[in-house]
């Protein structure tokens, strides 16, 4: 299934608006060009996916690479996992894949934030959510904090958290996770 010319529209303005955040970020050609191929390989993957609002699935990546920089200030290997973030569990793309196209360290971060999608299913013990976040904590933090903006992005999308509330209820689920509230 194809994207749409309606889709295609919305998918390269959203993806315009991305590169204009990573203004900030990509010192070099290479860093741009790193950029790219993980947003081509992404909409490719996910081909004519959508969402259950009906918008193409390529525009979530690409709001939760958009928080990476804005709202978060984190690097372009950030941005590049958040882009690939779903391809290895939702298509038939591994983490050897990756790998080799990417290189081990992408490979690692989004090995790591597909590990992490048991996190915040309400099956997995606590004993099971803390071992496997403090595992991620302890090799890099990147990985529980891309997932975290993910699911914060899912739930503003589908309106289930208000814009104007999302950095409260982030906050919210820090202290949670470091048992602090």
């Amino acid at each position: 299934m194809d994207f749409t010319p309606e889709d295609e529209r919305l998918i390269k303005e959203k993806w315009e608006e991305l590169l204009q955040s990573c203004t900030k970020i990509c010192k070099n050609d290479e860093d741009w060009e790193f950029i790219k191929r993980a947003f081509f390989l992404a909409k490719e993957a996910h081909g004519g996916v959508r969402r259950r609002s009906g918008e193409p699935y390529l525009l979530h990546p690409i709001a939760v690479a958009k928080i990476v920089v804005d709202e978060i200030g984190l690097g372009v290997k950030s941005v590049v996992a958040a882009l690939l973030h779903d391809v290895v569990e939702d298509t038939e793309y591994t983490v050897e894949d990756m790998e080799r196209i990417f290189g081990p360290k992408i490979a690692k971060m989004v090995d790591g934030l597909t590990k992490m999608s048991g996190v915040f299913n309400a099956d997995t013990s606590e004993q099971a959510e803390y071992l496997l976040l403090s595992e991620n904590l302890q090799t890099d933090l990147r990985y529980p904090l891309i997932k975290f903006l993910r699911n914060t992005q899912a739930l503003t999308e589908q309106n289930l958290l208000f814009p104007n509330h999302r950095k409260e209820w982030q906050l919210l689920w820090i202290l949670r996770m470091l048992r602090i509230s």
